[in-house]
């Protein structure tokens, strides 16, 4: 996926579902979120600081894992003229491929979103990028 795929013309909605296909496609998943030092990124078992560490993650997580599912359940998403927020209960499953092993997780997503410009800078005309998110479940991996 581009960075144009999450551009101005999508709502805060719009892009959350993008990063849902995204994930499910095997697309780079970087472009969907700031890169900002105080950046965080909750998973089931990690926690990444920065863009450059999210950005690491999620390209090592692309590369080690195929067959996901994301299948939201209660997507909800507010969203006002430079930032949203959402919520959702998402069926996350994928392979692992170092031994091949199937996870599945009822899980539970929120985050925070900012448009930004191609600089970065905060804007209400740029594109919406996460600047936070976090995904748990009741149990562990």
């Amino acid at each position: 996926m581009s960075d144009d795929a999450v551009g101005t013309e999508s709502s805060a909605r719009e892009t959350v579902r993008a990063y849902y296909d995204a994930l499910r496609n095997g697309d780079p998943l970087g472009p969907f979120f700031a890169d900002d030092e105080d950046l965080v990124k909750f998973g089931i078992s990690e926690r990444l600081v920065g863009g450059e560490a999210v950005a690491d993650g999620l390209r090592e997580q692309t590369e080690t894992t195929s067959g996901w599912t994301v299948d939201s359940r209660a997507l909800a998403v507010t969203e006002r003229d430079d930032h949203a927020w959402f919520s959702d209960e998402v069926f996350l499953g994928w392979t692992g491929s170092d031994p091949p092993i199937r996870y599945e997780f009822e899980t539970r997503w929120s985050g925070t979103l900012e448009r930004r410009e191609g600089d970065g800078s905060p804007s209400a005309d740029g594109d919406w990028r996460v600047v936070g998110m976090h995904v748990s479940t009741a149990g562990d991996i």
